[in-house]
């Protein structure tokens, strides 16, 4: 499995997206956006998701071990390099999480909150494995945010409202589950198989490179597979942020930021 990569942060703030790849690897973690409120954790976001890919990928160098299993271990083990934080705050850093491994003539997948995994068929057809559970929940407060524009007071703190009352439903049975302190999250993830005789290639993205699809409407997957196949995911990207830039302020598309981390792995064979 031959697998480039790029990650590019959406505004002026840190990258709080991951990826990272190896012959039969490839793994992206999208962070939770905080919205300026406290998380009980002095290290931040950046920090988790760059340490919980580091043990993930560890973790699932050993063919053996499940997917769901290694990322078990992961947040076990990045939860033990910090106990002086408040893990137990329902804002502790976490993480969407998108994994694709290669077994031999398989391709084990597992996804973990709104970063899919997008298969390209042999066929010419595209299959996406996302978990979008998070849609369902507090969906007033959600169009309250999307009624604001960008970057302006109203928005920041219909945002700041959400966040607040997502927390309290994450990693609980009545509302989604996403990567952070408990590996209780690795139980829920979406899991599967395909035949790598079925797939041409395929793409672990964040949801700020799937939404140039999902959300603006501005390209189909066999275009995503397209400018991957000839320009890279760096190009990609790039697609992303100029379409981002004709709408800087979300009237078009309402969203929370004007542009979010985006991050792609592109899987050849």
């Amino acid at each position: 499995m031959r697998v480039c990569f790029d990650s590019l942060a959406g505004g002026a703030n840190p990258n709080e997206d991951w990826v990272g790849g190896s012959p039969d690897l490839a793994v992206v973690l999208d962070g939770l956006s905080t919205a300026g409120l406290s998380t009980g954790c002095r290290h931040g976001v950046p920090w988790f998701v760059a340490h919980l890919g580091g043990h993930l990928m560890a973790a699932l160098a050993e063919p053996s071990v499940t997917l769901p299993d290694g990322l078990a271990a992961a947040l076990e083990r990045v939860a033990a390099l910090h106990p002086e934080c408040d893990l137990a705050d329902p804002g502790t850093p976490s993480a969407t999480v998108a994994v694709l491994r290669q077994r031999h003539a398989v391709l084990d997948y597992l996804v973990l909150a709104d970063s899919p995994v997008v298969f390209e068929g042999t066929d010419g057809g595209h299959t996406v494995i996302t978990d979008l559970r998070v849609d369902d929940v507090l969906p007033e407060l959600r169009t309250e945010v999307e009624s604001y524009e960008t970057h302006t007071p109203g928005h920041r703190e219909a945002l700041q409202r959400l966040v607040l009352a997502q927390r309290q439903v994450r990693n609980t049975p009545d509302g989604y589950w996403v990567a952070g302190a408990n590996p209780e999250a690795a139980r829920h993830c979406l899991t599967g198989s395909a035949k790598l005789s079925d797939v041409r290639s395929a793409a672990v993205m964040s949801d700020g490179v799937s939404r140039l699809v999902t959300e603006y409407g501005m390209a189909t997957w066999e275009d995503i597979f397209a400018t991957l196949r000839t320009d890279g995911p760096r190009r990609l990207i790039e697609t992303v942020r100029k379409t981002e830039a004709t709408d800087p302020t979300g009237r078009r598309w309402p969203r929370y930021k004007s542009g979010d981390d985006a991050t792609v792995a592109y899987c050849q064979w």
